[in-house]
């Protein structure tokens, strides 16, 4: 190859890597850079305060772990173990369960009233809409221990209201049978998250609809089953998928107002995870515990997600 042959290649090359180089370097390139620098420090919260911890509390719930001593690899024992040969276990399952089958719809039924009753248009509604939201702002451990106070036996709110109508005063948190019950009224008093959830719903929905099915004849239970229901299904479908997921974990009510009693009615599974992890010091067998509950929690919501087809509408259409 002559020296000119040779000169024109080399040249030819350097173009070909500095155009390379060019589009390596082009403005998406670099917007895609920047995105990632952005990003990173999510990524990193991300990996470090979930990966990283989720990762290792499936190992340890593989071991014997008493934070003190090394963890001893001991297999599947650990989960065998809860559902074999403890009872208190199950008896947390079974509280926890029977909070989502029994508290979950009573309180979405309650933020559905009052969102509709918010949705009158009448003077000086905005009023009452604040108040029934400002239970939300108050810590979950301050309304406990406001509730603590008005079931006291003696000088509590309601006895002294059933005291005034003659009814004999009730043991609202030291009975097995009200304990579970005084723990539903509770969590209702912070209804107005969903309400203002559903309220947003409501005012989305067209009113042209409810003229046509006025005119129609349609009277006002009929209204709300086939126009109002429907039409803020989406909404309903959020707060039944976040509802299970805060239901089954249920702590603050527990810890608070009852301690797990009486007679175990209030050992919910957040509560049996927290005295075995660090009252008991059973670290391995809690994050046993916490898995199940993870797989518990995600059976129902793939359940719900799987059965949304048939009752959860977007713009009048069934998706």
């Amino acid at each position: 190859m002559s020296e000119d042959s040779k000169s024109m290649v080399i040249q030819s090359n350097n173009a070909i890597g500095s155009s390379r180089k060019v589009k390596f370097w082009n403005a998406d390139r670099k917007e895609e850079l920047l995105f990632y620098v952005f990003a990173a420090p999510w990524i990193i919260g991300i990996l470090v305060f979930f990966v990283y911890p989720a990762v290792m509390s499936f190992f340890y719930s593989l071991t014997e772990y008493d934070i003190v001593s090394p963890p001893k690899y001991i297999g599947m024992e650990n989960y065998i173990s809860l559902f074999t040969k403890d009872e208190l276990f199950i008896k947390c399952i079974t509280n926890t369960l029977f909070m989502v089958i029994i508290a979950l719809p009573l309180g979405l039924m309650v933020q559905l009233i009052l969102a509709l009753m918010m949705n009158w248009d009448v003077k000086g509604i905005g009023i009452f809409r604040a108040i029934y939201y400002l239970p939300v702002l108050v810590p979950p451990v301050s309304i406990s221990i406001i509730f603590t106070m008005v079931y006291d036996e003696d000088y509590g709110l309601l006895n002294s209201i059933l005291n005034f109508l003659h009814i004999p005063p009730q043991q609202w948190l030291t009975t097995v049978q009200l304990s579970k019950p005084s723990i539903i009224i509770m969590t209702l008093w912070v209804a107005g998250s969903g309400m203002l959830i559903y309220l947003a719903a409501l005012k989305d929905v067209p009113k042209a609809l409810y003229e046509s099915a006025y005119i129609d004849g349609a009277n006002g239970w009929w209204r709300f089953w086939k126009i109002t229901l429907p039409m803020i299904t989406p909404a309903l479908f959020f707060q039944v998928i976040m509802g299970v997921i805060s239901t089954f974990q249920l702590f603050t009510e527990s810890f608070v107002l009852t301690q797990g009693g009486p007679d175990y009615s209030t050992y919910f599974m957040m509560y049996y995870i927290y005295l075995s992890a660090f009252r008991y010091g059973r670290m391995g067998m809690a994050s046993a515990m916490a898995w199940i509950l993870f797989i518990l929690i995600l059976i129902i919501t793939v359940i719900i997600l799987k059965t949304s087809n048939k009752w959860v509408y977007y713009e009048g259409e069934r998706k």
